[in-house]
Protein backbone atom coordinates (compact mmCIF):
# COMPACT_ATOMS: atom_id res chain seq x y z
CA UNK A 1 0.00 0.00 0.00
CA UNK A 2 1.38 3.28 -1.10
CA UNK A 3 1.34 6.68 0.76
CA UNK A 4 -1.53 7.99 -1.01
CA UNK A 5 -3.84 5.07 -0.36
CA UNK A 6 -2.76 5.12 3.55
CA UNK A 7 -3.64 8.68 4.08
CA UNK A 8 -6.88 8.26 1.94
CA UNK A 9 -7.86 5.05 4.25
CA UNK A 10 -6.57 7.42 7.32
CA UNK A 11 -9.31 9.84 6.43
CA UNK A 12 -11.71 7.83 5.54
CA UNK A 13 -11.82 6.69 9.22
CA UNK A 14 -11.58 9.64 10.59
CA UNK A 15 -14.44 10.75 8.61
CA UNK A 16 -16.50 7.31 9.92
CA UNK A 17 -16.02 8.56 13.59
CA UNK A 18 -17.03 11.55 12.90
CA UNK A 19 -20.27 10.52 11.59
CA UNK A 20 -20.31 8.15 14.36
CA UNK A 21 -19.95 10.94 16.84
CA UNK A 22 -22.99 12.44 15.10
CA UNK A 23 -25.08 9.45 15.05
CA UNK A 24 -28.45 9.32 16.84
CA UNK A 25 -28.10 6.23 18.92
CA UNK A 26 -32.38 6.58 19.90
CA UNK A 27 -33.25 6.36 16.04
CA UNK A 28 -30.90 3.37 14.84
CA UNK A 29 -33.13 0.76 13.03
CA UNK A 30 -34.19 -2.22 14.80
CA UNK A 31 -34.42 -4.66 11.60
CA UNK A 32 -32.16 -3.91 9.32
CA UNK A 33 -32.36 -5.46 5.42
CA UNK A 34 -29.79 -5.95 2.91
CA UNK A 35 -29.65 -6.50 -0.42
CA UNK A 36 -25.70 -7.08 -1.02
CA UNK A 37 -25.48 -6.54 -4.49
CA UNK A 38 -22.72 -6.29 -6.88
CA UNK A 39 -20.22 -8.95 -6.20
CA UNK A 40 -19.97 -9.72 -9.78
CA UNK A 41 -19.23 -6.14 -11.42
CA UNK A 42 -17.01 -5.94 -8.42
CA UNK A 43 -15.05 -8.50 -9.72
CA UNK A 44 -15.05 -7.61 -13.04
CA UNK A 45 -13.73 -4.03 -12.31
CA UNK A 46 -10.93 -5.89 -10.34
CA UNK A 47 -10.14 -8.12 -13.36
CA UNK A 48 -10.95 -11.20 -11.49
CA UNK A 49 -13.46 -13.87 -11.40
CA UNK A 50 -17.03 -14.00 -10.57
CA UNK A 51 -16.28 -16.47 -7.79
CA UNK A 52 -13.81 -13.91 -6.27
CA UNK A 53 -16.16 -11.25 -6.24
CA UNK A 54 -18.90 -14.09 -4.80
CA UNK A 55 -16.17 -14.85 -1.56
CA UNK A 56 -15.40 -11.09 -1.35
CA UNK A 57 -18.59 -10.57 -0.69
CA UNK A 58 -18.79 -13.25 1.45
CA UNK A 59 -16.16 -11.82 3.89
CA UNK A 60 -17.86 -8.46 3.90
CA UNK A 61 -20.37 -10.15 6.07
CA UNK A 62 -19.28 -10.71 9.41
CA UNK A 63 -17.80 -7.05 9.41
CA UNK A 64 -20.85 -5.82 8.36
CA UNK A 65 -23.09 -7.83 11.50
CA UNK A 66 -19.57 -6.33 13.70
CA UNK A 67 -21.23 -3.01 12.87
CA UNK A 68 -24.60 -3.91 13.33
CA UNK A 69 -23.91 -4.99 16.93
CA UNK A 70 -21.72 -1.69 17.84
CA UNK A 71 -25.06 0.03 16.77
CA UNK A 72 -27.96 -2.14 18.46
CA UNK A 73 -29.67 -3.65 15.71
CA UNK A 74 -31.38 -6.42 16.97
CA UNK A 75 -32.44 -8.40 13.46
CA UNK A 76 -30.61 -8.27 10.20
CA UNK A 77 -31.45 -10.00 7.03
CA UNK A 78 -29.20 -10.82 4.49
CA UNK A 79 -30.33 -11.90 0.56
CA UNK A 80 -27.66 -14.26 -0.39
CA UNK A 81 -30.03 -15.88 -3.13
CA UNK A 82 -33.17 -15.47 -4.87
CA UNK A 83 -35.12 -18.11 -6.01
CA UNK A 84 -34.13 -16.01 -9.49
CA UNK A 85 -30.31 -16.56 -9.22
CA UNK A 86 -31.28 -20.66 -9.82
CA UNK A 87 -30.84 -19.34 -13.43
CA UNK A 88 -28.01 -18.71 -13.49
CA UNK A 89 -24.92 -20.99 -15.22
CA UNK A 90 -24.29 -23.84 -13.42
CA UNK A 91 -20.44 -22.80 -13.53
CA UNK A 92 -22.00 -19.54 -11.75
CA UNK A 93 -24.64 -21.01 -9.49
CA UNK A 94 -22.51 -24.29 -7.75
CA UNK A 95 -19.61 -22.68 -6.56
CA UNK A 96 -22.16 -19.50 -5.06
CA UNK A 97 -24.20 -22.39 -3.31
CA UNK A 98 -20.99 -23.98 -1.41
CA UNK A 99 -19.77 -20.17 -0.58
CA UNK A 100 -23.01 -19.46 0.90
CA UNK A 101 -23.24 -22.85 2.52
CA UNK A 102 -19.87 -21.68 4.23
CA UNK A 103 -21.24 -18.59 5.45
CA UNK A 104 -24.41 -20.01 7.03
CA UNK A 105 -21.40 -22.22 8.92
CA UNK A 106 -19.38 -19.35 9.76
CA UNK A 107 -22.59 -17.52 11.14
CA UNK A 108 -23.36 -20.28 12.77
CA UNK A 109 -19.53 -21.42 14.53
CA UNK A 110 -19.12 -17.69 15.44
CA UNK A 111 -21.09 -17.58 18.98
CA UNK A 112 -22.93 -14.05 18.44
CA UNK A 113 -25.96 -14.80 16.17
CA UNK A 114 -28.91 -16.06 16.20
CA UNK A 115 -29.20 -17.86 12.46
CA UNK A 116 -32.51 -18.38 11.11
CA UNK A 117 -33.21 -19.01 7.82
CA UNK A 118 -36.27 -17.38 5.33
CA UNK A 119 -36.85 -18.81 1.54
CA UNK A 120 -38.25 -22.05 0.12
CA UNK A 121 -36.12 -24.93 1.29
CA UNK A 122 -37.38 -27.47 -1.31
CA UNK A 123 -35.36 -25.18 -3.94
CA UNK A 124 -31.50 -26.14 -2.00
CA UNK A 125 -30.12 -29.18 -2.11
CA UNK A 126 -30.24 -32.08 0.56
CA UNK A 127 -26.64 -30.53 1.85
CA UNK A 128 -27.52 -26.85 2.41
CA UNK A 129 -31.09 -27.94 3.67
CA UNK A 130 -28.91 -29.89 6.57
CA UNK A 131 -26.52 -27.03 7.05
CA UNK A 132 -29.40 -24.44 7.35
CA UNK A 133 -31.48 -26.91 10.04
CA UNK A 134 -28.50 -27.32 11.98
CA UNK A 135 -27.56 -23.57 12.10
CA UNK A 136 -30.55 -23.22 13.51
CA UNK A 137 -30.25 -25.54 16.04
CA UNK A 138 -26.96 -25.07 17.12
CA UNK A 139 -27.92 -21.21 17.25
CA UNK A 140 -31.67 -21.42 19.14
CA UNK A 141 -30.12 -20.56 22.45
CA UNK A 142 -28.01 -17.09 21.55
CA UNK A 143 -29.35 -14.17 22.44
CA UNK A 144 -27.62 -11.79 20.22
CA UNK A 145 -28.40 -10.31 16.40
CA UNK A 146 -30.98 -12.76 14.95
CA UNK A 147 -29.60 -13.09 11.38
CA UNK A 148 -31.94 -14.19 8.75
CA UNK A 149 -30.47 -15.85 6.13
CA UNK A 150 -33.12 -15.31 2.87
CA UNK A 151 -31.72 -18.39 0.82
CA UNK A 152 -33.83 -19.62 -1.85
CA UNK A 153 -36.05 -16.10 -1.25
CA UNK A 154 -38.71 -14.17 -3.60
CA UNK A 155 -40.83 -12.03 -2.23
CA UNK A 156 -43.76 -12.98 -4.14
CA UNK A 157 -42.94 -17.00 -3.22
CA UNK A 158 -43.11 -15.82 0.06
CA UNK A 159 -46.54 -14.88 -0.09
CA UNK A 160 -47.61 -17.63 -2.01
CA UNK A 161 -46.04 -19.97 0.76
CA UNK A 162 -48.02 -17.58 3.29
CA UNK A 163 -50.92 -18.32 1.87
CA UNK A 164 -50.72 -22.36 1.16
CA UNK A 165 -49.51 -22.60 4.78
CA UNK A 166 -52.54 -21.04 6.12
CA UNK A 167 -54.75 -22.73 3.89
CA UNK A 168 -53.32 -25.92 5.24
CA UNK A 169 -53.88 -24.91 8.33
CA UNK A 170 -57.35 -24.11 8.25
CA UNK A 171 -57.48 -27.66 7.09
CA UNK A 172 -56.10 -29.26 9.93
CA UNK A 173 -58.17 -27.48 12.10
CA UNK A 174 -61.23 -28.29 10.30
CA UNK A 175 -62.03 -24.36 8.93
CA UNK A 176 -64.11 -24.12 6.73
CA UNK A 177 -63.54 -22.13 3.38
CA UNK A 178 -66.61 -19.81 4.53
CA UNK A 179 -64.74 -19.47 8.00
CA UNK A 180 -61.54 -18.48 6.58
CA UNK A 181 -62.70 -16.10 4.41
CA UNK A 182 -64.67 -14.18 7.23
CA UNK A 183 -61.38 -14.12 9.58
CA UNK A 184 -58.25 -13.65 6.94
CA UNK A 185 -56.68 -9.91 7.84
CA UNK A 186 -53.10 -8.72 7.82
CA UNK A 187 -52.42 -10.63 10.46
CA UNK A 188 -53.14 -13.79 10.03
CA UNK A 189 -51.10 -13.50 6.91
CA UNK A 190 -48.37 -11.97 8.85
CA UNK A 191 -48.74 -14.98 11.23
CA UNK A 192 -47.55 -17.39 8.19
CA UNK A 193 -44.58 -15.21 6.92
CA UNK A 194 -41.04 -16.33 7.33
CA UNK A 195 -40.47 -13.89 9.61
CA UNK A 196 -43.09 -14.27 11.42
CA UNK A 197 -43.11 -13.01 15.18
CA UNK A 198 -40.22 -10.68 14.31
CA UNK A 199 -40.50 -7.14 13.23
CA UNK A 200 -40.83 -5.87 10.02
CA UNK A 201 -37.34 -4.11 8.48
CA UNK A 202 -37.02 -0.22 9.80
CA UNK A 203 -34.01 0.29 6.65
CA UNK A 204 -33.69 -1.73 3.72
CA UNK A 205 -30.06 -0.45 2.46
CA UNK A 206 -29.16 -1.71 -1.70
CA UNK A 207 -25.42 -1.56 -2.62
CA UNK A 208 -24.13 -1.28 -6.40
CA UNK A 209 -26.36 1.87 -7.49
CA UNK A 210 -29.30 -0.18 -8.04
CA UNK A 211 -32.22 1.76 -6.80
CA UNK A 212 -35.37 -1.41 -6.91
CA UNK A 213 -35.96 -3.60 -4.42
CA UNK A 214 -36.47 -6.94 -6.81
CA UNK A 215 -38.92 -8.71 -4.43
CA UNK A 216 -37.30 -8.44 -1.06
CA UNK A 217 -39.57 -8.81 1.47
CA UNK A 218 -42.64 -7.72 -0.45
CA UNK A 219 -45.25 -7.77 2.15
CA UNK A 220 -43.02 -6.81 5.46
CA UNK A 221 -41.56 -3.39 3.41
CA UNK A 222 -44.37 -1.80 3.44
CA UNK A 223 -43.62 0.93 5.83
CA UNK A 224 -39.68 0.65 5.53
CA UNK A 225 -37.32 3.26 4.59
CA UNK A 226 -34.52 2.85 1.97
CA UNK A 227 -30.87 3.33 1.40
CA UNK A 228 -29.06 2.96 -1.79
CA UNK A 229 -25.53 3.12 -2.14
CA UNK A 230 -23.52 3.48 -5.74
CA UNK A 231 -20.84 1.10 -3.57
CA UNK A 232 -20.65 -2.58 -4.49
CA UNK A 233 -21.34 -5.11 -1.74
CA UNK A 234 -17.74 -6.34 -1.56
CA UNK A 235 -16.09 -2.48 -1.57
CA UNK A 236 -19.03 -1.82 1.37
CA UNK A 237 -17.42 0.42 4.09
CA UNK A 238 -17.97 0.80 8.15
CA UNK A 239 -18.59 4.68 6.63
CA UNK A 240 -21.17 3.81 4.39
CA UNK A 241 -23.06 2.12 6.80
CA UNK A 242 -22.97 5.18 9.14
CA UNK A 243 -24.26 7.26 6.60
CA UNK A 244 -27.39 4.67 6.13
CA UNK A 245 -28.19 4.95 9.64
CA UNK A 246 -27.48 8.99 9.79
CA UNK A 247 -29.66 9.14 6.71
CA UNK A 248 -32.69 7.07 8.52
CA UNK A 249 -32.41 8.87 11.69
CA UNK A 250 -32.78 12.72 9.84
CA UNK A 251 -35.99 11.00 7.93
CA UNK A 252 -39.28 11.86 9.17
CA UNK A 253 -41.49 9.06 9.40
CA UNK A 254 -45.53 9.80 8.75
CA UNK A 255 -47.31 6.31 8.89
CA UNK A 256 -50.81 7.06 7.93
CA UNK A 257 -50.20 10.45 6.59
Amino acid sequence: MNLRDKLRGLLVRLYARRVEGHLDTAQVPKHIGVIMDGNRRWAKAAGSSTVHGHRAGADKIGEFLGWCTETDVEVVTLWLLSTDNFDRPKEELVPLLGIIEDVVRTLAADGRWRVHHVGTLDLLPSGMQTTLKEAEEATAHIDGIVVNVAIGYGGRQEIADAVRSMLLDAHEKGTTMDELAEAVDVDMIGRHLYTRAQPDPDLVIRTSGEQRLSGFMLWQTAHSEYYFCEVFWPAFRKVDFLRALRDYAARHRRYGG
